[in-house]
């Protein structure tokens, strides 16, 4: 632990974590829900459904980040089945995934972060973002997902007569989108690999993990803090939520101490 950064009140922390994630898992599944049994795309409204969809993206980064937050037990500290239950649904709405294959394949990225074996992290390609992008979601989108959409988008199509133009817009395509946005904010660009990198651009330790530069806004419209990623590495008990205020204490400065140790 790092002692210049100390967590909020556990009861705090479990409050503001259900909350926050109430609000992000809420919206998002009632715009989905208007989406697509309310909502009727057309020529004059086109333009609300591309911003429906760009929210759609950001909440969808969201609830992956919450149930993150639920594998490291920060989403509700203490109560182990809790976080479960709430990763375990989340997770399955969002694209089909299983609760425990996920939670042990991060597990094993944290210990094996920027190294063969590391489930995140393609040491063949690890600056080329396309072909590291494939990797990723070959590893990630099985069976299970592909079934779990393809059901989903039959129903919608088939069975309830959504427009096919309809799923893929306010469907489709913000699930894509955030798979991109989560991979590129936080996965390639904290551990990808720089051609003569700059001092401030090495990799500190043995986290092999860098931090964005960025302000807390952008922080959070780009990836729920998750560009902060030496910090959540560093002090992975941190909820999203808290990030900017471990930045700000210091929990992913670099120092004499941690360049030595890399």
């Amino acid at each position: 632990m790092n002692a210049r950064f100390a967590l909020p009140d556990r009861r705090l922390q479990r409050v503001a974590g259900l909350a926050l994630a109430l609000a992000i898992a809420g919206s998002w599944l009632a715009i989905h829900a208007w989406g697509m049994f309310v909502f009727e795309l057309t020529w004059e409204n086109w333009p609300v459904a591309v911003v429906m969809a760009a929210v759609q993206c950001w909440l969808s980064v969201g609830v992956f980040i919450v149930c993150h937050d639920a594998m490291h037990g920060s989403l509700v500290p203490g109560h182990r089945r809790v976080n479960g239950a709430i990763g375990a649904v989340l997770l399955a709405l969002y694209a089909g995934f299983g609760w425990r294959q996920l939670r042990n394949a991060h597990f094993d990225h944290h210990r094996l972060a920027g190294r063969p074996g590391d489930p995140d992290f393609d040491e063949h390609h690890p600056a080329d973002f396309w072909r590291w992008y494939a990797t990723f979601f070959r590893r990630y989108f099985g069976w299970r997902s592909i079934l779990f959409v393809h059901t989903v988008v039959g129903i919608y199509w088939l069975v309830l007569d959504v427009p096919m133009a309809q799923i893929v817009l306010l469907y489709g395509l913000p699930a894509l989108g955030s798979s991109l946005q989560l991979f590129y904010f936080g996965t390639f660009r904290p551990h990808r690999h720089l051609a003569e990198a700059a001092a401030a651009d090495r990799f500190s330790d043995l986290h092999n993990t860098r931090s964005e530069d960025f302000g807390t806004l952008t922080s959070l419209a780009t990836c729920f803090h998750f560009g902060y990623h030496l910090e959540h590495h560093r002090r992975p008990d941190v909820p999203w939520w808290a990030l900017p205020a471990a930045r700000r204490a210091g929990v992913g400065r670099i120092d004499r101490l941690t360049e030595k140790a890399s």
